[in-house]
């Protein structure tokens, strides 16, 4: 019961975070530090109850590591601040629940949630940059006509791949284990298409990312919350960074958007508690 609790908290507290992030692109600090902050309370009760320590600390070890990577996410560019924190706060509260879930892995709770936080997450931001191409036509536009200038490229890792497969199969047949003709064609072309796939999907996001989420706009229209282009860390500008900008003289600034990724939050705990996560399906494919 008190780990159902927690797991509720987390689930609410990051579902709130994710609804605020796709309105307005922020998440208040108040809702990880509330997060946080109970977690904390309710760890410390228990290792006073059990008389043991473990449970504090394990909470504190997996949130300040959460909080670790979060904010090297945040340094590198990729993350914005609350993303970092909501991450922190789902590990004070979720350290392990393997007593409590059907599925279990060989991983305490967190491990296996911060694994499916980025297998969720990238299926997320897939589907996020469709959408968005479907709102701005010019992305297809642009991303079929990269395609066009770079056909010789693609035509050339095309011949390359084929290439590798057929030297991996030879390699594996002569020195390794005998392929029948059937599995070696079905692995080739599986593994073809992966490659190709992959090679595709990277220049769309590519296209997604320069025509979707880069614009120059009017200073007039800049407001509290925007990231400026030049800017090294995810971190929108304040209300004093708009007012002097619109002192300085300028008439246009060039802003960067990105993937509102609190929403990969919730998404996760729920792929995790009800479906296993990643780790377990991967195992059960094995």
């Amino acid at each position: 019961m008190f780990e159902i609790i927690l797991l509720t908290v987390a689930f609410i507290g990051s579902t709130i975070a994710a609804v605020i992030d796709l309105k307005t692109t922020e998440i208040p600090d108040e809702i990880p530090y509330v997060m946080a902050g109970i977690a904390i309370v309710a760890y410390g009760i228990k290792s006073y109850l059990v008389w043991s320590y473990l449970p504090i600390l394990q909470s504190c070890i997996a949130g300040l590591s959460f909080l670790g990577f979060g904010f090297l996410m945040y340094f590198l560019g990729q993350w914005g601040g609350g993303d970092a924190k909501i991450l922190s706060a789902i590990g004070f509260l979720l350290p392990d629940l393997s007593s409590s879930l059907k599925h279990q892995t060989f991983l305490p709770f967190s491990l296996s949630y911060f694994f499916d936080v980025f297998f969720i997450g990238a299926i997320y931001m897939i589907i996020y940059a469709i959408v968005i191409s479907i709102i701005n036509k010019k992305i297809w536009s642009v991303f079929l006509n990269d395609l066009r200038a770079n056909s010789k490229m693609i035509l050339l890792f095309n011949a390359l791949m084929i290439l590798s497969l057929s030297l991996l199969t030879f390699v594996a047949n002569r020195y390794y284990t005998f392929i029948p003709l059937k599995g070696m064609i079905r692995f080739e072309i599986a593994l073809f298409f992966t490659a190709i796939g992959f090679l595709l999907l990277w220049k769309f996001v590519k296209t997604v990312e320069e025509v979707g989420f880069k614009k120059r706009i009017p200073v007039s229209k800049l407001r509290e919350g925007d990231v400026l282009l030049d800017s090294k860390i995810w971190e929108g500008i304040t209300k004093e960074d708009v007012i002097k900008i619109k002192k300085s003289g300028k008439k246009y600034v060039r802003i960067k958007e990105g993937v509102r990724f609190a929403p990969a939050f919730p998404l996760a705990l729920l792929f995790n508690v009800f479906l296993g996560g990643g780790i377990s399906l991967l195992i059960s494919l094995i």
